[in-house]
């Protein structure tokens, strides 16, 4: 302790108040209160005893009031007791910096001694290093390590990943004979299991002579951090069997091991456990583990209730159900909910962030994401590089791909995700040459791609129709970047044979492949056997289609329009008879619009909106308008046996027309329309578009579920090429 920080206190607090404050601690520590009389200066026992208690406390201001007391009374300033104690005080308290600097002047170092600062080093996320430098000095003055030593270098050597140093400390710790001791045990499970290596983990957990509680709750932790929740469960049945009774920590490991399994049935179990138990209300931290479970296990209405009966949310409560929103694909909810966690008062974090942007992508609503954007500067948001990244994929999926430039160019720090990011934004807006370039940029930067970004760039060249490239650089993978091709590459550049009109290059391809084909791969070569009416091949790839994904209702649609377009009707009723038997559904037509900064949804002939009259009566005036300008209806995408007129009318109900009627109702002229729909737009949808926006004189961009389409003066960015 220095002497300006001596004065400070002293100045701070007055001898009083000091002496209240001491003597209501000594009273809390069981000293006798009839008619005890404290003197100053305090004794060495009376002082240490104090200590002791604001250690367990960890009463940091009381406890620099006394550092204070005896620095200035004179009388133990070489006292190895309680200079040892104050120690031990500031380790407890995480205060490093004046542990190390009382311990330093100690001539003569204990074990205590040396177990407290190592402890506390430990403990300390940003020092863990130094924890390790100093048993390394402890071992050099000849002491011996203990089992209150070794747990906590261990801590280190998991936490710092040092998977060498960790085995040599275990050779050390079997040397000692401490192997044994439950203490040391446990922390060698966690640090292997922060190595990920569970089958050490596993054989010292098997070969442990005791075992208690936390040896089981470190194995099934361990096993879900490690992406192996199926082992993690196996471990319950095991400590089950052995007559062990779970405590919070288990049930938070079986809870995650549930969510990455989507094992709902045993989540409920884990939850009706909960509840019987009266635990679910004294643990926020299970309460929020539930949430997160219902969410990842699509059981959104249950997340959504749990959520509603806490009463005192959390960031992690706010974060989980929001995320759960946004991931189950109700970015509408999503942004909803994050609106609720802002006026009650909630302050985001980074999390909720990231989250928050990944909702407005998903329905394009730019003016909010900007908005979350201006937040994060007011607020003092670093834009590091994970929110950085965020805000590239939100702005270029929300069609500002131009704001995404701006973000990449002023970000200190760019990783791979960031570079794939802008490769993938120029790619879904059909801009394949610069997405070929930044990736090249990319490679000059040393950056080495891997599997996802090479994905990007090859659906890239597939929007863009840039085929000899995505040859090129497909056949380039392995040789150029050390990347083996994967069923993702491959889908990408049958996609984009296909769309090109190469089919039996494309399907020759498929039975030359080194891995086994994925149904997106099959589903990609009958997409274009769709869009260039190769009848004969589809039938081929049918039986292929079905019996790799059965359930999959967008296979048995693409199958059924193409023999609609043959007016083979017998077929598609053939076709449509399968989906109905096997109770799947295609998701109806949705579309979403924003204006004011609010989120409109649209569905299929919805009439559900306040503006509906207003909306129909904006259509039947653009239909007419359009006509006199030359448009005739292409009913081809209607895919009914009905007359023409039924054909024309069903057009004029799809969700994008609806939305953009709306926009062009609420907005002023010149303003941009943004729309995004979850399906692909239908050809007749975009002639109208092209048409309108030369006739409003407005830019609509409309993002499906493949790409975007930039419409401006009767054009599409996408050159009629989608």
């Amino acid at each position: 302790m220095n002497g300006t920080l001596t004065h400070k206190l002293l100045k701070t607090h007055n001898p009083i108040f000091l002496n209240q404050s001491l003597y209501t601690t000594i009273t809390t520590t069981h000293f006798p209160q009839n008619g005890f009389t404290l003197n100053l200066p305090l004794t060495s026992l009376q002082c240490g005893t104090i200590l002791q208690s604001l250690t367990n406390t960890k009463s940091i201001t009381k406890g620099q009031q006394l550092h204070a007391h005896i620095t200035t009374s004179g009388t133990h300033q070489n006292n190895t007791y309680l200079n040892t104690k104050l120690v031990a005080f500031y380790a407890s308290c995480g205060r490093m910096a004046q542990a190390h600097f009382i311990f330093h002047g100690i001539e003569f170092k204990n074990s205590f001694l040396w177990n407290f600062m190592i402890r506390g080093y430990a403990s300390s996320a940003c020092c863990s290093f130094k924890s390790l430098a100093l048993y390394r000095q402890m071992l050099s003055f000849g002491w011996k390590a203990d089992k209150y030593t070794y747990p906590f270098v261990l801590k280190a050597c998991g936490d710092l990943l040092l998977v060498e140093i960790g085995r040599r400390v275990h050779c050390e710790v079997v040397v000692s004979g401490l192997d044994s001791d439950i203490y040391v045990g446990n922390s060698l499970l966690a640090m292997y299991s922060k190595f990920g290596d569970m089958g050490m983990a596993r054989m010292l957990f098997d070969r442990m002579p005791v075992r208690d509680l936390t040896s089981w709750n470190t194995m099934i932790s361990g096993y879900v951090k490690n992406d192996n929740p199926k082992e993690a469960l196996v471990v319950f049945d095991m400590m089950k069997k052995a007559g062990l009774t779970v405590d919070g920590t288990t049930l938070l490991g079986l809870l995650s091991a549930c969510a990455v399994l989507m094992a709902l049935k045993l989540g409920k179990t884990v939850h009706g456990y909960v509840v019987r138990n009266n635990a679910e209300f004294s643990n926020k931290f299970l309460r929020n583990s539930l949430v997160e479970m219902y969410c990842s296990c699509n059981s959104i209405a249950y997340a959504r209730r749990l959520f509603d009966e806490v009463k005192l949310k959390d960031i992690v409560s706010w974060n989980s159900m929001i995320s759960g929103y946004e991931q189950s694909g109700d970015g509408f909810e999503s942004l909803r909910l994050f609106c609720k966690m802002v006026t009650a008062g909630a302050g985001p974090d980074e999390v909720t962030i990231v989250t928050v942007l990944g909702a407005c992508d998903r329905i394009m609503a730019l003016h909010f994401g900007t908005s979350v954007h201006s937040y994060l500067v007011k607020k003092g948001f670093g834009v590091n590089t994970i929110v950085g990244t965020s805000l590239i994929d939100m702005y270029s999926k929300c069609g500002s791909l131009a704001c995404s430039c701006h973000v990449f160019d002023e970000m200190p720090e760019k990783n791979l995700v960031s570079w794939s990011a802008m490769v993938a934004g120029y790619g879904a807006h059909g801009r394949g040459r610069e997405a070929i370039s930044i990736f090249h940029d990319m490679i000059a930067n040393n950056i080495r791609p891997d599997e996802g970004v090479l994905t990007s760039v090859l659906s890239a060249c597939s929007h863009a129709g840039l085929v000899n490239e995505g040859r090129q650089i497909f056949h380039g993978m392995t040789t150029k970047y050390n990347v083996k091709p994967t069923p993702a590459h491959y889908s990408c550049l049958v996609d984009l044979l296909g769309r090109a009109g190469h089919l039996n290059e494309a399907y020759e391809l498929i039975k030359s492949m080194e891995v086994v084909p994925t149904s997106d791969i099959w589903a990609a070569l009958l997409s274009a056997c769709r869009l260039h009416q190769n009848v004969n091949l589809a039938e081929i790839l049918e039986q292929k289609v079905f019996e790799m994904n059965p359930k999959g209702a967008g296979s048995y649609v693409c199958l059924s329009n193409i023999y609609a377009a043959e007016k083979r009707w017998d077929d598609v009723e053939r076709v449509r008879a399968m989906v109905r038997n096997k109770g799947l559904k295609k998701p109806p037509g949705c579309s979403f619009v924003e204006v004011d900064k609010m989120v409109h949804r649209f569905l299929v002939g919805d009439r559900s909106h306040q503006q509906t009259q207003y909306i129909y009566a904006k259509l039947e005036d653009l239909n007419k308008r359009l006509k006199e300008a030359g448009y005739k209806p292409d009913t081809s995408s209607v895919f009914y046996n009905v007359d023409k007129e039924v054909k024309e009318k069903m057009l004029w109900d799809h969700s994008e027309r609806l939305a953009i009627a709306f926009a062009l109702i609420n907005t002023g002229p010149g303003t941009i329309i943004r729309i995004t729909k979850n399906l692909r737009i239908c050809g007749d949808c975009h002639t109208v578009t092209k048409l309108i926006s030369k006739l409003m004189c407005r830019e609509i961009i409309m993002r499906d579920i493949h790409r975007f389409h930039h419409f401006k003066d009767g054009s599409c960015s996408c050159g009629d090429y989608w």
